[in-house]
């Protein structure tokens, strides 16, 4: 491994071009894999092209002008047997205008696009042909990412230079019979500079076998990232707590309903954790509705009995919210205090909930991200909850480990209610056991989703405004497509001012990311009381707000959002027993993923099913929320195609921490030298 400014031809400014795509030595250069594949070997006739993709062309000049304007252009007008194209040049020059004269044959390089005359190329490679010309070279090129002042072409010289001179220095890190038949530096040298024979397909897919031998290291790599951080938590010994035999009970008693049994069945996976000495490390999957918060309720139980601390933490200051009104119904009737800490707490509140919370008067303590602060300490924390762990970074997540008392780690139980495919649990929670809540309390009703164009709105308004004054509740949902939270209030307060105008007669209330945490609370409150008919909100009502009168949502150009924030949004309503709704309404013309994604919402209500179909067409970084997960860091794998590698990533990761130490940390050093280190046990 070499520094890369030892190539040749690498200066101060490309290394420092390099650089910014993370590129510091030799060894990152033959990682910096491409991303696509040029043929610049087969000419193409005109009538096969694909707008987006480049080719190699070839035909006659059947016209050429100069259009009037600012600046000084030329368009070529170039046909074969089969159709044409125009070339435009906005740089013109005199070599270029003597190879486009009207007869000559040409060949060209360059990407396809759409323009005024049709099929366009923009500053296409150009090359005069005569009966001397020797046919194209036969080869396919490599595209690699890129950034401004760095061309395909450097990057290539670069990359081609490596491989002769460093191949050979890099360490094989799997074990052999994981290899897939493939060296490493075979592996790399086919894939940077695929033979002329490699198949297409195979390369553009990720399916050949170079590319799968590196797709499975870098899937090992991040499940050693993971298993590290799982052993880095449970080194530190965490309080066994005996199953609560008064809290619990008095808990459930208290609630007109039973738990249903997969509820029974997660409780007890829990209580089988919290027995332990070593900290619990669960996720608890469970569709909108189906009563996760209920067993977190039970699960505090065991540690609260012994007299333990617990935290509740939520991404929201109203779902934190509503959880804390949850807790404080359950839990203060069994003479447990319930303590309330947000970022919005100033001065003297602030100043009492974190004595109490340090003083351990505070049995209970339920709050936002300030929970995580260094300056919050806990007399005796044994269990952390935490709710849509999505929202939060996994650093915020181990910061946490270092909130218990005695030298211990709390257990740790996180919730979601955004089903994840097993492929991205695996991968997103590989440190985390998973139990999955897959059975929805008796008396729900199945909600009926319709899609709508959005130059019915009026129709939807009206009918809504029957409805609210006939005594139903619904929801009114404004979405932008900036993720703005600035944008999306200003939408639904002018929303509110236009249905409150058109009708005074109904009860409508504004809920908003821009309001103080006291006006929101009091808006969902007389919601839930039904002292409000409609609620126009933005998407900040997505988690957690439980108003079972309210049986209609309706949320405008729903095609902005993926789907499984649509499926939590409509997870809103059918919590009753009435017959519920949920209407899209959605922008004309729709592509043909947004018809497919709308589709998919009206065909299931099966969140687990929804979140797979959100997988394949989105990606995991975006079902994730992108912010957390940088798309989750690969370079060549992509979760939906390799899913099936992962089970034995896994099995690979365990063995080569337990057998070769030293590996793992060159693999995390050779495909995640962003990710946070770890303490190695």
């Amino acid at each position: 491994m070499a520094a890369v400014h030892q190539l040749q031809g690498v200066g101060n400014t490309s290394t420092a071009l390099l650089e910014k795509l993370n590129i510091f030595s030799t060894d990152d250069l033959l990682f910096h894999l491409p991303r696509d594949y040029e043929d610049r070997s087969t000419i193409i006739p005109m009538n096969q092209l694909t707008v987006g993709r480049s080719y190699l062309l070839e035909g006659i000049v059947k016209g050429v002008d100069f259009p009037p304007g600012k600046r000084k252009s030329m368009a070529v007008l170039l046909e074969d047997d089969f159709g044409k194209i125009t070339l435009r040049f906005y740089h013109v020059y005199k070599a270029l205008t003597d190879r486009a004269k009207l007869g000559n044959q040409l060949r060209i390089f360059g990407e396809v696009r759409v323009g005024a005359r049709g099929l366009e190329m923009y500053h296409p490679e150009i090359q005069l042909i005569t009966e001397h010309t020797p046919l194209p070279k036969t080869e396919l090129t490599a595209i690699y990412p890129a950034t401004e002042g760095l061309t395909q072409a450097k990057l290539r010289d670069y990359v081609k230079q490596a491989l002769k001179q460093h191949s050979d220095d890099l360490p094989e890190l799997l074990p052999e019979k994981f290899t897939n038949g493939y060296a490493l530096k075979q592996a790399l040298e086919y894939i940077h500079e695929p033979p002329l024979n490699a198949n297409m397909l195979q390369l553009a897919q990720g399916s050949h076998p170079a590319q799968q031998r590196l797709i499975f290291e870098e899937l090992v790599a991040h499940q050693i990232s993971l298993l590290s951080r799982r052993a880095y938590i449970q080194q530190i010994e965490a309080p066994s707590f005996s199953p609560s035999k008064n809290f619990a009970k008095q808990l459930l008693n208290s609630l007109p309903f039973s738990l249903t049994d997969a509820q029974k069945r997660v409780s007890k996976e829990i209580v089988q954790d919290l027995k332990q000495n070593k900290p619990m490390l669960r996720l608890v999957q469970g569709d909108v509705g189906a009563g996760k918060t209920l067993v977190a309720g039970v699960a505090a139980c065991h540690a609260l009995e012994e007299g333990w601390q617990v935290a509740l933490m939520a991404p929201t200051e109203i779902l934190a919210e509503q959880h804390y009104l949850n807790f404080k119904k359950w839990f203060e009737p069994l003479g447990l205090n319930v303590s309330w800490l947000s970022g919005k707490q100033k001065g003297k509140a602030r100043a009492a909930a974190e004595q109490g919370i340090k003083e351990g008067t505070a049995n209970l303590v339920v709050g936002t991200h300030a929970l995580f602060q260094e300056n919050v300490g806990f007399a005796k924390l044994g269990l952390v909850i935490i709710d849509e762990q999505h929202r939060f970074g996994v650093d915020q997540r181990l910061a946490l480990r270092n909130k218990g008392a005695n030298n211990m780690t709390p257990h740790q139980l996180v919730m979601t209610a955004t089903p994840i495919p097993r492929t991205l649990a695996m991968s997103a929670y590989g440190d985390l056991d998973t139990s999955v809540i897959d059975e929805l309390p008796p008396g729900r009703t199945p909600i009926q989703t319709v899609t709508i164009p959005l130059d019915r709105r009026e129709e939807v308004l009206a009918r809504i405004a029957t409805n609210c004054a006939e005594g139903k509740q619904a929801y009114w949902v404004c979405t932008l497509v900036e993720q703005s939270e600035t944008l999306d209030a200003q939408a639904a307060e002018a929303t509110y001012q236009e249905i409150k105008e058109r009708f005074p007669h109904i009860n409508i209330g504004l809920v908003h990311g821009k309001m103080k945490a006291d006006e929101k609370q009091s808006v969902m409150q007389q919601f839930k009381d039904n002292q409000l008919q409609l609620l126009i909100a933005t998407t900040v009502i997505e988690v957690g707000v439980d108003v079972p009168n309210a049986s209609i949502m309706v949320i405008e150009n729903a095609e902005r959002l993926g789907l499984s924030q649509l499926h939590q949004l409509r997870g809103r309503v059918g919590r009753g027993a009435t017959a519920s709704f949920c209407a899209l309404l959605y922008k004309s013309p729709l592509s043909q993923n947004g018809q497919e994604r709308l589709r998919i919402l009206r065909e299931s209500n099966d969140g687990f099913v929804i979140a797979e179909k959100d997988l394949e067409i989105r990606g995991p970084g975006e079902l994730l929320g992108t912010k957390q997960t940088g798309d989750m860091g690969f370079r060549v794998a992509k979760l939906e195609r390799d899913d099936h590698l992962l089970n034995q990533a896994h099995y690979v990761a365990q063995q080569i921490l337990k057998d070769y130490p030293e590996n793992a940390k060159a693999l995390l050093k050779r495909w995640l030298p962003e990710a946070p280190r770890y303490a190695y046990v």
